[in-house]
């Protein structure tokens, strides 16, 4: 008898067969014409990506270390944006709102990796302005073809080591049979947030591995610019610097746009207890868009070479019809 009472408590700790993922609570009405935007940023974003990798791909004189790693870039802004924007247009466009929960760890682990494997590159990518602006005799030795490939190994490597252990301290927990969650996408708090039990873990494991991978990558990338800064302002031609810091004006664009968003919506989260939670949920999926629709736009027109091989081509199509 015992027994039989206690089956359906144990049953209900079982994680769920599925979530049901609302959207955007508060803004429902809103839905449909956020779809619509969302929908087009995202279109736009796999449209600049692909382009600019068919770009590099083609060109040769292209296939240097910067360029390599903006191809990097690339692939992962598309991996970030796809892991999550196509389900949330189908939660927002009512099609289906139902996502497995296996699926929703998948989610959760493809959109963190992507993250992270985004700020290791740009870390590479300030390392690499480093190398060209204060230790040009060395550039191509330091950056060989092998180095970049490596670096692209290790930013795979270190994001997958970092989301692994989500996924066990994420099934330990006991649900109780929650299945409504308040969010157009799984995200690891996310998800921890359904369980009926205590979350300390997960809180203070997220909590430390955004301190030691993009908090991290954050201070190397500026005082890889402060080492640039200092090294610049010793050239003695004004000309010269202007160059030399031009060179770093796409890169520095990209890093404001994909960590202010990030990072705002992180501590947001956290700390900001007064802000509604409409409000965050739209962030977390605005820096999942922004930094890849915009990631193309400002390297074509800040980078000379991108510029010029665009031109050419559109130039060439447009005498070709």
């Amino acid at each position: 008898m015992l027994q039989d009472a206690q089956q359906p408590s144990n049953q209900t700790s079982l994680p769920p067969a599925s979530f049901t993922l609302v959207g955007i609570p508060g803004l429902e009405e809103y839905h449909s014409w956020m779809a619509i935007a969302f929908c087009l940023m995202y279109l736009f974003a796999l449209l600049g990506n692909l382009s600019l990798l068919f770009l590099i791909r083609m060109e040769r004189s292209l296939h240097e270390p910067m360029y390599l790693f903006l191809a990097m870039l690339a692939v992962a802004d598309m991996t970030l944006s796809s892991s999550t924007v196509p389900k949330t247009l189908s939660v927002l466009w009512s099609h289906s709102k139902e996502i497995s929960f296996d699926g929703c760890l998948a989610q959760m682990f493809f959109t963190h990796i992507s993250f992270i494997a985004e700020s290791t590159i740009l870390l590479a990518m300030a390392f690499d302005r480093y190398v060209a602006i204060c230790r040009p005799l060395q550039y191509t030795s330091i950056l060989s073809p092998s180095v970049v490939a490596k670096t692209g190994l290790v930013a795979l490597a270190r994001s997958f080591c970092v989301m692994f252990p989500t996924i066990f301290l994420l099934k330990r927990l006991p649900y109780c049979g929650q299945r409504v969650m308040p969010h157009s996408y799984c995200e690891h708090m996310g998800i921890a947030r359904m369980a009926c039990a205590d979350i300390a873990v997960n809180i203070w494991y997220g909590f430390v591995t955004t301190l030691l991978s993009p908090g991290l990558d954050i201070f190397l990338i500026a005082a890889s610019y402060l080492l640039i800064l200092r090294a610049v302002f010793r050239f003695p031609s004004k000309d010269t610097r202007l160059k030399a810091l031009g060179t770093c004006g796409s890169h520095f664009c990209v890093i404001l746009m994909f960590y202010t968003p990030a990072f705002f919506s992180f501590f947001a989260h956290r700390f900001g207890h007064g802000i509604p939670q409409s409000v965050l949920i739209l962030l977390a999926n605005l820096y999942q868009l922004l930094p890849p629709m915009l990631n193309p736009v400002v390297y074509a027109v800040k980078t000379k070479q991108i510029w010029e091989r665009l031109s050419k081509a559109f130039s060439k199509g447009g005498r070709d019809a």
